[in-house]
Parts: structure tokens; C-alpha cells; sequence
């Protein structure tokens, strides 16, 4: 059918000539009639050698798609709870549909481009994909893998294994160049350089990997490095390698004098360090408190810092849990068991069924937009690069279950749920996290939830929704607690103490999935309504 127009098109101007030289040309004429017929055939099938060329292009693309979208759709969300799928989705939908486009609109399709022009509105964009690789780069760093771990897509929890080829990783080490992110262009680059060394098969020029990567080796400031690579550009005859080797010659010699000068400074600092490191050593049960809090964040995220001692550990039980007698709970008391003490924080399990989460679930997908933040000046919720998530709200008006759920974390708590937010539902995908932050508004931030009317934030119920393969931990950077998500739980802590004051060490975060598809939801408590049903305490801190 593609060739169908063509030819008949062909066939009437071969008629038409024929027609026309019958009448007009006699016996020369018509030998030059019959090279021109056969120079038009040669031309035809030069036409459609072109046109079975494209075809095979598009029918290798189309088959490899087909196999790929197949398993896919099977487990959509676990398939693309695999960084690596999401990354290369994003990248093929933003990249490579479009030269695949181009490569179909040598000809008109009719109806495939008219259909990828009016869906090509739903495609990512560029920005889009930049956000995909910085996720990428974000988990590299949380959780300390190397390039080659993720390029060869052996992540722990893993169902669908992919691999990155030499273009993926170089198109990540683009990105980092883009924000003078030197130290992971030189990581990917590296990668891209490694996997085209061993032979992989690849459009992509050696020269340009190289030149990348001598550069941001250049820029961290390792001269020998840099020299090593742009020998290799001078091999493979780079027009700039060899003034580019002569400008690192140059510089190394400054480094090598500065160095030299530096010298006594140096070792003098040394001795200081390590006289410090030695102080450090004898204060090592209070190491954990003097990290910064973004490296205490990323520690407890990859399940390292502090471990509670046997004897705080002892503290903590499980059991059957009515509330006082609740009457709601006297038949079918809730499965409670202490995650932490200080702050006191508690998991429900067996609290929300399979069935309820996928109701939320499916109420919440039509309206997940990028998750927002509380101004702590203006109180006005905006988006914020520290949060990468998706949410949604849903009341008890949306549906019956949304009641439950409500009472159901009213019977448990004790507390009033008239004045309480919203339910919100919360998806973090690939790279999704909540870094460090409070719930409850503090004192320099008063009109934090004025506009509600119900006071500050006295608590807070976490449910959640899915397993996560790897990631995703709710951690406290300042207690070194971490609270690892497991479907059909929910965790429960106090933000305030009894006083009202705020309790700051429930400042916390949400950890970036590494693998997985994480899907929470949580309820804020406020103040006002919980007059009796947790009196003020005495002092700031009961």
C-alpha cells in the first residue's frame, strides 16, 4: 500500500510517454524511447531500494519496541520502577521518536504522522529528560554506585534488568557538563568511553567522549589525567589535541610550583588534622550528631549510621491495641509495634487493605500533579526542587472509603479528625524524595497554616501504600531512625509536644527510590479540636 500511489503515478507518465512517442517517433525514436524507459526503471527501483531501506529501519525500530512495550505493559509499575527503564523511556520518547519521525516524513504516511503529531503534545520534553538523568546522578550519589552498577542494571531488587548503552551514558555526562558538573561528566564519560572500548557497536565517536572527558579531568584539577586522554585525542588526529596538551603541559608546571611553595603550609596542616582526628576518635559516640545533616540523610537512607543500644532496643514492643477500649476496636484491635523512642513513633500494620489502596489509587491518578511545599513566609504552597513527588487530595466526599480511612486513623490516634488536612496521596517515582524537612510550623514561620484556621500541625499518619524494592525510607537525620515502607502499614508520630511546642527532632525525609514505585498517603492532624483529647502538658518539652 505505501508504494501503491507511487507507482501508479509512474505507470500513467510511462503510458503517457509511450502514447505520445508511438505517434510521433519512428524507429530511432523508439530505441531512445526504450532508454528512457529503462533509465525511469533503474530510477524506480533506485526509489524503492530507498524506500525498502527506510522500511527496514522503521521495521527493526517497530520490532524491538514490540518486545520492549509487551513486557512493559505487563508491570507497568514495575517495570518502570527500574531507574534505568524510566531514564531510557524518557529519552526515547524526547530523542529518539523524533528521528524517527524525521526518518518517516522522507515520505508522507498519512495517518502514523498525523497520529505521532498529535500525541507528540504528551511527549516529554527536553526538560523532561534532564530530569531524568539528574535522577539518575541523584540515586548514583544517595546510595554510592558507580557508574558501571547502573549501566549494567545490577540494582539490588531488580525484575527487569535493562542496560545503558554508550549513548545513555553519555548523554548523562552531557547533562552534568551542562551544569559544570565536572566530577560526574568525568564519571559517565569514563563509562561511555569503557563500554566503546570494549567493542560495544555505537554511532557515537570515540574523539567527542574523550575530549569531554580530558576536560572535566582538566577541571577537577588533574593535570597528569587529562594529559593521558588528550594523547589519545593526538592518535585519533583530534584537530585540538595537540595545543590542548601543550595548555595542560603548561599548567602542570604551575601546579607543580605551587605545590612546591605550599609545601611547609601543608604538612603543618597535616599535623593539625590529624591531631584533630585523634580528638575526633575519643568523642566517637557523639560522631553521629557532628555529621552534616545531608551526609546523616544519605547514610540512613543506604542503612547505615547509628544502631539503637540493646537496651533502648528493649524498650520497644509489639502488640494488640485497642486505644483505652475504643469501641471500634474492641472486636478487631490494631497490630501496633514502636519503630522509635525518641521520637515515640509507632507502626500500625494490616491497617489498610489491598483492596482500599487501590481504590485510593485509582481515585488519585487523574489528579496527581507535582507535589508542593508550604512558603514559610507567605504560608502560599508552591513546587520545590527538595520535593519530587507527584499528589493529590482526596476528602470523604470523593468517596465512602475516604470516611473509613478517616475514622479508621481517628479510632487509633485519639484525635480529632474534623480539623485535620486533606488525605494526601503521594507517588515517587524514579529518584523521588522528600528531603529533610519539618511538618509543623515553627515559630518564625507564623501564618505557616493560618489560612486554615485549625492551628499547627500536631501529628502525623503516614500509610504506605506499596513495597519498595530499594530506597524510599522515611529517616529522621537527627535521631538516626529510619522507617522502611511496607505495604498496608502506617507509621504515626507526634510533631508537637503536649506544651504545643514543637518537637524538632521529627524533622525527617523521604528517601529517593532507588528501585521501586512508592505510593503513600498521609494524614496532617491539627491542634485545634484536640483540647481534650491530648491536654497541654506543663513544660516545653512533655
Amino acid at each position: 500500500m505505501l508504494f501503491s500511489h507511487s507507482l501508479s503515478e509512474w505507470s500513467k507518465r510511462l503510458v503517457l510517454l509511450f502514447a505520445i512517442n508511438m505517434c510521433l517517433f519512428l524507429s530511432g525514436q523508439m530505441t531512445d524511447l526504450l532508454y528512457t524507459e529503462k533509465d525511469l526503471v533503474t530510477s524506480l527501483k533506485d526509489y524503492i531500494r530507498a524506500e525498502e531501506s527506510k522500511l527496514e529501519q522503521i521495521k527493526r525500530w517497530a520490532e524491538k519496541l514490540d518486545s520492549l512495550t509487551v513486557t512493559a505493559t505487563q508491570d507497568p509499575e514495575g517495570f518502570l520502577g527500574h531507574p534505568v527503564n524510566a531514564f531510557k523511556l524518557v529519552k526515547r520518547l524526547n530523542t529518539e521518536w523524533g528521528d524517527l519521525e524525521s526518518l518517516v516524513l522522507r515520505d508522507t504516511t498519512g495517518g502514523f504522522i498525523s497520529n505521532l503529531t498529535i500525541q507528540r503534545q504528551h511527549f516529554p520534553n527536553d526538560e523532561d529528560q534532564t530530569g531524568a538523568a539528574k535522577a539518575l546522578i541523584r540515586l548514583q550519589d544517595t546510595y554510592r554506585l558507580d557508574a558501571n552498577t547502573i549501566s549494567t542494571g545490577n540494582l539490588p531488587g531488580v525484575k527487569y534488568k535493562s542496560h545503558m548503552t554508550a549513548e545513555d551514558c553519555f548523554e548523562l555526562g552531557k547533562i552534568a557538563y551542562s551544569d559544570a558538573d565536572y566530577y560526574h561528566t568525568e564519571l559517565w564519560m569514563a563509562q561511555a568511553l569503557k563500554q566503546l572500548d570494549e567493542g560495544e557497536e555505537s554511532t557515537l565517536d570515540k574523539v567527542t567522549v574523550i575530549d569531554y572527558l580530558s576536560y572535566a579531568i582538566y577541571q577537577q584539577g588533574e593535570m597528569e589525567r587529562a594529559m593521558e586522554y588528550t594523547k589519545r585525542l593526538i592518535e585519533l588526529e583530534h584537530p585540538r589535541g595537540k595545543s590542548n596538551l601543550k595548555y595542560f603541559e603548561f599548567q602542570l608546571e604551575k601546579q607543580k610550583k605551587a605545590a612546591e611553595e605550599e609545601a611547609p603550609k601543608q604538612k603543618e596542616r597535616e599535623k593539625r588534622e590529624t591531631a584533630e582526628k585523634k580528638k575526633k576518635q575519643k568523642k566517637s559516640k557523639k560522631a553521629f550528631s557532628l555529621i552534616p545533616e545531608r551526609e546523616k540523610y544519605e547514610m540512613l537512607c543506604r542503612g547505615e549510621g547509628i544502631k539503637m543500644t540493646p537496651r533502648r532496643q528493649s524498650r520497644l514492643f509489639c502488640r494488640y491495641y485497642d486505644n483505652n477500649r475504643n469501641p471500634s476496636l474492641l472486636l478487631a484491635p490494631v497490630k501496633q509495634q514502636d519503630e522509635w523512642d525518641r521520637p515515640y513513633i509507632v507502626r500500625y500494620l494490616d491497617i489498610i487493605s489491598d483492596a482500599e489502596i487501590e481504590r485510593i489509587k485509582q481515585l488519585a491518578k487523574p489528579r496527581l500533579r507535582r507535589a508542593t511545599i508550604s512558603n514559610p513566609i507567605t504560608g502560599v504552597l508552591e513546587t520545590a526542587s527538595y520535593r519530587i513527588s507527584k499528589s493529590a487530595w482526596l476528602t470523604e466526599y470523593d468517596d465512602p472509603m475516604i470516611e473509613m480511612i478517616n475514622n479508621r486513623i481517628e479510632g487509633v490516634t485519639g484525635l480529632e479528625m474534623d480539623t485535620a488536612e486533606e488525605l494526601q496521596v503521594a507517588n515517587y517515582g524514579v529518584g523521588g524524595q522528600y528531603e529533610p524537612h519539618f511538618d509543623f510550623g515553627r515559630k518564625d514561620e507564623p501564618d505557616a497554616f493560618k489560612e486554615l484556621g485549625t492551628g499547627n500541625r500536631i501529628a502525623t499518619c503516614l500509610f504506605y501504600m506499596s513495597d519498595v524494592a530499594a530506597g524510599g525510607a522515611t529517616v529522621f537525620p537527627d535521631v538516626g531512625a529510619a522507617v522502611w515502607p511496607q505495604k498496608g502499614t502506617a507509621v504515626f508520630w507526634y510533631n508537637l509536644f503536649a506544651s504545643g511546642e514543637g518537637d524538632y527532632s521529627t524533622r525527617h525525609a523521604a528517601c529517593p527510590v532507588l528501585v521501586g514505585n512508592k505510593w503513600v498517603s498521609n494524614k496532617w492532624i491539627h491542634e485545634r479540636g484536640q483540647e481534650w483529647r491530648r491536654p497541654c502538658g506543663l513544660s516545653e518539652s512533655e
